[in-house]
């Protein structure tokens, strides 16, 4: 089966943000690019955005989560944006509490984690970057939907 990995743009602290979601989900970065990595004469790249992160992708169990910072030229991108979320499906109740705590930390919570209404321990906030994340753990969870 394939597996869903999310990509987030970010204006230019995609490096600061994946160093702290490594802080708390652990994992190795499979890879770290910046633009001046691709930089050539069809691709010139501005001075000021040479170390800026091109793609960045960080392990997460079987999952990767990957990223990168929208070069000036491309705007900005719309750190309010509330269309998408990541959600992660925690494996106990423990683990939820860990990276509820962990990714909200700084952030700003829209919905603390408790047991909700449908059965699950559920939670919701936008973390530093402005990035959306639901955290779930339902215990009648058995790897299928």
């Amino acid at each position: 089966m394939a597996l869903i990995n999310p990509h987030i743009n970010f204006n230019g602290n995609a490096e600061e943000a994946f160093n702290f979601y490594k802080s708390v989900f652990g994992g190795e970065f499979l890879k770290i690019m910046r633009f001046k990595d691709i930089a050539s004469a069809e691709f010139p790249v501005a001075e000021h955005e040479a170390n800026k992160i091109m793609h960045i992708a960080l392990s997460i169990g079987p999952n990767v989560l990957m990223a990168n910072d929208v070069p000036e030229s491309l705007g900005r991108t719309n750190e309010n944006e509330n269309r998408s979320k990541i959600a992660i499906s925690a494996e106990s109740k423990e683990e939820a509490d860990k990276l509820f705590n962990g990714l909200s930390e700084g952030g700003q919570v829209e919905m603390p984690i408790t047991d909700s209404p449908w059965g699950s321990y559920f939670g919701m906030f936008r973390d530093k970057y402005g990035i959306e994340w639901m955290v779930d753990y339902d215990p009648n969870y058995k790897g299928q939907i």
